[in-house]
């Protein structure tokens, strides 16, 4: 007797949701003789989709109509129950990547107790669902993906750039939830993500972890987002090589082809989703800036690694100029001279924030403001004579005043600046040494130090080398989270700072939604900079904290997306805003207030027992 193999095809038309059901049909196939039988069953299980499902939280009457009984545990649970079971089940799990897996089929079987887990205690899992752990799981993304989400459910929109003839039909194929309407789309092309480099259509990871952190960090509704890649091929060969990669396995395109492609992609998005609010995401330094150019003031649109990674650093910056102004150092902001060890887009996207800055609140010219900058490339201290061709993004900061001395080695550089600070976007890891840290301690009283490389095994140096190797008397602020400090001699537990962009970014999609905002104007960007440096509370201050506690995170977010909604009608960029003047009129507590209205949060709409919806 021959085995026969079975499956079941589901309709999306079978799913569940605000309480409409549709009529279900599935087609049991026969694999072994390719004869196929469909047949109507009015009364058969429903498919509910990842947002719906309660799992057995589902109180017996509504398992009833969904024709459950039989199939699932009698007991009914509360989600908190489910949630300390899920969280028993994910500390099992021996490696970051394991629970990333864990996490990520939570995420698509149970939306909302998913949300749930990471909300409750964000600190814990933020590091687990976007960096550090997000890097390894893009570099391992074609050998997991088969492994995170349940047949048939899509993760993200893939862009094939080899297809764009049936590009409309492929985005609109991307329906997670019936009347799918998304109000944000994170899109990456996987040319340069995080540090780790060209990883091809295996960077939509890094764009379904920036949407979460959307989720988590500012209430923005999961139904309504949409993560993207758009497969350009790649030229990492060792992945055109590898036999489990997904992707599609071609060197990337030139230039010309390159725009091409994605203006045919993003005019398409935009011709289906109008209004819709669209994140660049690890491009290639040499793309990034082009695109934001294009496209700033055509779309609603930001590239956060140049705007959110600026704006972040900056407030961070902010809070240690303060510092170092207000105590015994008594350093004048117009007397700063700031070192950049990488001159990525990141770099200098950091860099024209933070001058800005000093443009703006402490009237110093262009000139005076772009004079307190160093840039340190792969070949050293750029500048205008060094003899060979700059990219066009770093000629702005080029120096011309080095007198024909050029500079190759960092601490050669440290020596001739004196740098009152070292910001470092280079990916290199280690590149803050001993010998660095110590002369930047010789220099300054309090020496602002801020390797920002993601992940941790790219960061220039670590909080133990900045504490151990200025006496700890290091203001320090990384991009990648770091253990605690403990000062042997006394006790003394310090907490390092971490410019992490979700300060930032969720708050500012928040704010940029709500003010149904034309474009995202830079002055936009550095209200939300300063509404986070203004947002830390006594206690933080007082403890030497350059950014507020993880814990806090909707309520620092509420406070950018204010500032971002009323900058937006300052400038009158809310022109699709039925309810401009009722917002003009509040009050900023007030438009605080109505921000955390808009919050979407893991049981407004019911769950389990306590539902609404059966």
């Amino acid at each position: 007797m021959v085995a026969t193999s079975l499956f079941l095809t589901f309709s999306q038309r079978s799913i569940i949701y605000n309480n409409k059901m549709a009529p279900t049909s599935f087609t049991v196939e026969d694999i072994s003789n390719n004869s196929s039988l469909t047949k109507q069953h009015p009364t058969s299980l429903k498919y509910i989709s990842g947002y719906d499902n309660e799992g057995l939280a589902t109180e017996q009457q509504r398992r009833k109509t969904l024709h459950l009984s039989g199939l699932v545990p009698t007991g009914v649970e509360t989600l908190d129950i489910q949630r300390r079971r899920a969280l028993q089940q994910l500390r099992l799990k021996s490696t970051m990547l394991d629970k990333y897996i864990f996490l990520a089929q939570l995420r698509s079987t149970n939306t909302r107790l998913f949300y749930k887990i990471i909300m409750d205690d964000l600190q814990e899992f933020a590091p687990v669902i976007y960096t550090p752990t997000v890097g390894t799981a893009c570099v391992e993304y074609s050998n997991i993906y088969p492994f995170l989400a349940a047949p048939g459910v899509p993760d993200g929109l893939y862009l094939d750039s080899t297809d764009l003839s049936h590009l409309k039909e492929s985005i609109l194929n991307y329906q997670p939830y019936p009347d799918f309407s998304p109000e944000i789309a994170v899109i990456t092309d996987g040319s340069r993500i995080l540090g780790l480099g060209d990883l091809g259509s295996n960077g939509i990871g890094i764009s379904i972890g920036k949407l979460q952190l959307y989720v988590a960090g500012a209430g923005i509704d999961p139904r309504r987002t949409l993560p993207i890649v758009l497969d350009l091929g790649t030229n990492n060969e060792k992945l055109r090589q590898d036999e489990f990669y997904l992707g599609l396995r071609k060197p990337r395109p030139n230039d010309e082809e390159f725009y091409e492609i994605v203006d045919t992609v993003l005019n398409t998005i935009h011709e289906i989703y109008p209004s819709l609010l669209i994140q660049f995401e690890d491009w290639s330094s040499e793309h990034a800036f082009g695109l934001l150019e294009k496209y700033r003031n055509k779309l609603v649109c930001f590239n956060d690694d140049i705007q959110g990674t600026g704006a972040v650093i900056l407030s961070g910056v902010m809070n240690a100029i303060r510092k170092v102004q207000n105590d015994i150092d008594q350093i004048q902001p117009k007397d700063h001279r700031i070192v950049f060890y990488g001159a990525g887009s990141a770099a200098i996207g950091v860099a024209r924030q933070i001058q800005a800055y000093f443009q703006t609140e402490f009237n110093m010219s262009e000139e005076q403001a772009r004079g307190v900058f160093w840039i340190v490339d792969s070949k050293g201290l750029v500048t205008l004579d060094r003899g060979d061709r700059l990219a066009q993004h770093k000629i702005y900061y080029a120096r011309d005043d080095n007198d024909g001395k050029l500079y190759k080695e960092l601490i050669d550089i440290i020596e001739y600046v004196k740098p009152t600070v070292l910001i470092g976007l280079s990916s290199i890891p280690g590149a803050f040494n001993k010998q660095v840290l110590q002369r930047l301690a010789d220099l300054n009283k309090h020496p602002i130090i801020f390797p920002l490389s993601n992940p941790a095994t790219q960061a220039e140096c670590t909080f133990a080398e900045a504490m151990e190797n200025t006496e700890h008397r290091v203001i320090f602020a990384s991009g990648t989270a770091f253990p605690d400090y403990t000062i042997e001699a006394t006790g003394q537990v310090c907490i390092p700072g971490q410019g992490n962009n979700m300060y930032i970014f969720p708050g500012l999609g928040l704010g940029a939604i709500l003010a149904q905002a034309k474009t995202i104007s830079d002055s936009m960007i550095y209200r939300a900079s300063k509404a986070l440096a203004d947002s830390l509370t006594p206690e933080e201050l007082n403890q030497g904290w350059l950014y507020p506690s993880l814990v806090r995170i909707r309520e620092v977010s509420a406070c950018v997306a204010a500032a971002v909604i009323q900058q937006a009608l300052e400038e009158g960029l809310c022109t699709y805003l039925k309810d401009r003047d009722l917002l003009g009129s509040l009050s900023h507590e007030e438009l605080i207030e109505y921000v955390h209205s808009k919050m979407w949060t893991p049981t407004q709409d019911g769950y389990g027992s306590n539902s609404s919806r059966i």
